[in-house]
Order: structure tokens, then sequence, then C-alpha cells
């Protein structure tokens, strides 16, 4: 990433090197095109989330900043990744550029351009929580419950109360069933009747 000497204040610009090609003169040498008067570097595989170079950049950018990147998915693995970062960015005054993808938010097009990206992901978001109460809603009226299976089933409760009054000790039962002795106790209290635990 480098600076761009039009700008009142000179932007900082990190390259960031995919994990097929860990060459960064070709990234450089555009990065040195588009003005930037400064870069930082960071050769590091998709597997790894730090980023030095990145870091060393963000923490260095002011007001009136332009932040340059060679590609988009050096910054993020997901839309939502990316409009995140740009979004903080631009809290922060500081501009966004990424060449080969032909993106400034620096320039009205380009602001318009991430505020469409992030409408349609604000949309994609809202839409599968939509979705997802839909079929909860749907689940609800067919008798399922969501959430984690119950770990005393009724076939476990009723050994349970056999056992118990058969004189079986409450740590036997409860190591027989699989689970502990409160657990026990809160779906076969000493009464001996099953009840549901206390949410």
């Amino acid at each position: 990433m480098a600076p761009r000497k039009d700008r009142r204040l000179a932007p900082k610009v990190t390259a960031r090197v995919s994990t097929r090609d860990q060459n960064l003169d070709l990234q450089v040498e555009a990065l040195n095109r588009a003005g930037c008067d400064k870069i930082y570097k960071d050769t590091i595989s998709g597997t790894k989330s730090q980023r030095p170079g990145l870091d060393q950049a963000l923490d260095n950018l002011r007001h009136g900043d332009t932040l340059v990147v060679w590609k988009l998915d050096r910054l993020g693995r997901s839309v939502k990744d990316l409009l995140d970062f740009a979004g903080g960015l631009s809290d922060r005054g500081v501009g966004f550029v990424s060449l080969t993808d032909a993106i400034d938010t620096t320039t009205a097009s380009g602001r318009f351009f991430f505020n469409v990206m992030a409408s349609l992901a604000q949309m994609e978001r809202e839409l599968m929580v939509e979705r997802t109460q839909a079929g909860l809603q749907a689940a609800r009226q067919q008798g399922r419950v969501g959430g984690r299976k119950r770990i005393m089933t009724d076939a476990k409760i009723r050994s349970a109360r056999k056992l118990l009054k058969q004189g079986t000790p409450p740590r036997e039962v409860a190591d027989t069933l699989g689970v502990s002795v409160p657990t026990l106790y809160r779906w076969v209290p000493a009464t001996g009747e099953p009840q549901a635990p206390k949410k």
C-alpha cells in the first residue's frame, strides 16, 4: 500500500501477497505508479490472520490519507469482511483504493458502489434472519422445538424411576444413564416423578 501525493496527507498503502504468487515486485510497481509514497509489505499464506504490514499501515493512517491495495482479496475472505474494513476506514476519514478491482472510495462513484454493496449485504443478512425465523415457526407448528436435544429422554426417565424404586443408589443410576447426579434429580426428583428442568 502506498500514499497518494495528490492528497492533503500522504496515504499509506500495503501490498499483500497471495499464497500462489509470493513475488511482490508486480504489486509494488503498480503501487508506485498509483502515486503511493510509502509501501508496507506482507508475505503471508491465506490460512494465517497475522498481517504485520497491514497492521502497521492502519496504525499510521491519518484523516485524509488513502489506503491503496493491489487487490481486494488481500484484505478479507468475504464481502462482509471487506465492507466492514472499508466502512472502518471511512469512519476514520480514510479513503480506500483497490487497483485491480478499480474501486476508489475517494470518488463519488466509488462511494456509491460501496454503499450499494453494503445495502445488498444488509438485505441478505435480514433475509437470512427471516428465513431462520420462518423455519423455526414451521418447526414449532409441527411440534418440533429447536435447540439441543434432551439428555434425559423419556426412556431414560422410565429407567431411572425403575432403578431408584429398586433401591439402586442415585450415583449408580446416574453413571448407568450417562448423566450427572444433579441432572438425574432435575428430571427425576426425590418424589420419583419426572419433571423438566427449569429454564
